[in-house]
C-alpha cells in the first residue's frame, strides 16, 4: 500500500530537502502548473485544505477550499460560481515515479477528504492551449467533466474548467 504523507509549512521552510524538493518537482512541471520561489511554496501550503505527498516526494498534491487566501485567476473563477468546492491547483508525479498509480491515489484521498468536510465537488483546471492529453484523459477517467474554459493572459495559456462530483 502506498503511504501518503501530509505536507507541513515549517517542514519545507526548514533546511531540509522536502522544500527544495518539492520546488524541483513543480518546476520541472512548470509549463502545466506554473512557476513557485520557496516563499510561494510556503505560503501555498500552509493555505491548503490539504498538502500531500508519496515518499520523499515521488508525487504531491495541494488542493484548497473556498475560504483559502489565495489569488490564482482559477481558483477565483471556480469561487465566483461556487459557495463550496475543493480546487486542486497542483498534482505532479515524478518522472522515475510514473505508472504506479500515485496521481489516482492522492486524488482519492483527496475526494475522500473533501466529502468527509461537507464538500460536494472537488474542481481544477486543465491546459487545453498547450494541450495536455494525458491529463485531459486522466481527469474523464475519474469521472471530471467541463463547466467552463478561460484563457489566461498573463501566461498565454487556455484552460478548460473541470469539476467532480462528489458523494452518491
Amino acid at each position: 500500500m502506498t503511504e501518503i504523507r501530509s505536507i507541513d509549512p515549517v517542514e519545507i521552510s526548514a533546511p531540509e530537502p522536502l522544500g527544495p524538493a518539492l520546488l524541483a518537482l513543480n518546476n520541472a512541471h512548470a509549463q502545466e502548473l506554473s512557476w513557485l520561489e520557496p516563499e510561494r511554496l510556503v505560503h501555498l501550503v500552509s493555505q491548503a485544505f490539504l498538502a500531500s505527498r508519496i515518499g520523499s516526494v515521488d508525487a504531491f498534491l495541494l488542493a484548497f477550499d473556498q475560504d483559502a487566501d489565495y489569488d490564482s485567476p482559477n481558483f477565483l473563477w471556480f469561487r465566483s460560481r461556487y459557495a463550496r468546492f475543493v480546487y486542486v491547483d497542483r498534482i505532479a508525479v515524478a518522472r522515475a515515479a510514473r505508472g504506479r498509480g500515485y496521481a489516482r491515489t492522492l486524488y482519492e484521498e483527496l475526494f475522500a477528504r473533501a466529502a468527509r468536510a461537507g464538500h460536494d465537488r472537488v474542481v481544477c483546471e486543465v491546459n487545453s492551449m498547450p494541450p495536455n492529453p494525458e491529463s485531459d484523459a486522466f481527469h474523464v477517467a475519474l469521472g471530471f467533466s467541463e463547466v467552463g474554459t478561460g484563457i489566461l493572459q498573463a501566461s498565454r495559456k487556455a484552460v478548460r474548467y473541470l469539476s467532480r462530483p462528489l458523494g452518491a
